[in-house]
C-alpha cells in the first residue's frame, strides 16, 4: 500500500515574508554632479546653476535617484538641495549617496509603513534567498517591526529554517 505524499510545508501554519515581494519596481539611477563642476572639483555657483538649469530632468520620470559626486570635491549642502528640487517633480525617491544606500532607504520606508497586525500570534518565516538587491538592514528592520506581535520568527526556508525568536509563554 502506497502512502499518500503530504506536503507538510503547505499545510503548516507558518506565514512566509519574502522581502523580494516588497521590492519597489522602477529604474535606479545614479546622478553624478561632478561634470557640473569646474575641472570636476570646483563648484562655481553661476556655472553650476546654469548646468542644472540646462539638464534634461524629464529623463528621471518615475525613477529612484541616488545623487553623488564621483570626485573628491567639497560640495556645499545647497548644491544637492538644488539638484533635488529639480528632480522632485519627476523621480519617486531621491537620496544623496550610492545605490546601496538608496535600496536601504527604500526598504526602510517600506518596512516603516508595513502593517504588522497580520502577524499577530503567528509563526513567521522570513525568506532568505533573493535575486533582487535586498539590503541586509531590511531583515533586522523587519524583525524589529514584527517581533512584538509574532509568536515565532524563523529565517530561511520552511524545510531548513533558523529559529530567531520565540515568544515566552
Amino acid at each position: 500500500m502506497e502512502k499518500e505524499i503530504i506536503n507538510r510545508v503547505a499545510k503548516s501554519p507558518l506565514l512566509t515574508i519574502d522581502l523580494e515581494d516588497l521590492y519597489p519596481e522602477g529604474e535606479r539611477v545614479r546622478l553624478d554632479i561632478s561634470p557640473w563642476l569646474l575641472e570636476g572639483i570646483v563648484l562655481k555657483e553661476k556655472d553650476f546653476r546654469a548646468a542644472v538649469d540646462a539638464h534634461n530632468w524629464e529623463q528621471y520620470q518615475d525613477t529612484y535617484v541616488a545623487m553623488h559626486c564621483s570626485t573628491n570635491a567639497i560640495i556645499p549642502a545647497w548644491a544637492f538641495m538644488l539638484v533635488a528640487a529639480h528632480l522632485s517633480p519627476f523621480s519617486k525617491k531621491i537620496i544623496q549617496g550610492n545605490l546601496e544606500l538608496l535600496e536601504t532607504v527604500l526598504y526602510s520606508d517600506i518596512i516603516t509603513q508595513l502593517d504588522p497586525t497580520p502577524f499577530m500570534d503567528k509563526s513567521i518565516i522570513i525568506k532568505g534567498c533573493t535575486s533582487k538587491p535586498i539590503p541586509p538592514s531590511a531583515y533586522s528592520d523587519l524583525v524589529k517591526k514584527i517581533q512584538p506581535l509574532a509568536k515565532k520568527i524563523l529565517f530561511g526556508e520552511a524545510c531548513s529554517s533558523v529559529p530567531l525568536y520565540k515568544k515566552k509563554k
